[in-house]
């Protein structure tokens, strides 16, 4: 079962690491992206993630694409809405027999999830300016 959520409730690692453990599987990588309190050079105060209204279907592709392209388990969760400093926003996880796979398909997983899933992201600075990041 895939798993690739897209919610506005707090993510729960468990669920995404528990989709990709296996008996077999001697290394699981999990990736957890965390909201800063800064962006270049400017303090952040908060985030809004809004998604397209298909974007968990586009994260579901990506997690089969790359499952089917390492051969590995690989599942992701990702955050939308209002989030503050400390908040997670992405879990990614891959699992596989030795490490070295299990951490460049969770790279590759986060990377093809940056690029391709339409997920946008406000920040809110603490001078009050707020602007959208990535579009």
């Amino acid at each position: 079962m895939t798993v690739a959520i897209i919610t506005e409730e707090p993510l729960d690692e468990a669920v995404v690491r528990d989709a990709v453990g296996d008996a077999a599987h001697g290394a699981v990588v999990t990736f957890c992206g965390v909201v800063r309190d800064h962006d270049g050079g400017q303090a952040v105060r908060s985030l809004d993630y809004r998604a397209h209204p298909d974007a968990e279907r586009f994260l579901r592709e990506i997690v089969d694409r790359v499952g089917a392209e390492t051969g590995l388990r690989v599942a992701a969760a990702h955050r939308v809405g209002d989030l503050r400093i400390g908040d997670v926003a992405l879990y990614a996880a891959a699992s596989g027999g030795h490490r070295a796979e299990a951490f460049a398909a969770c790279e590759q997983l986060v990377e093809e999830i940056k690029r391709g899933v339409p997920i946008w992201k406000r920040q809110h600075y603490e001078d009050g300016v707020s602007e959208w990041v990535g579009l």
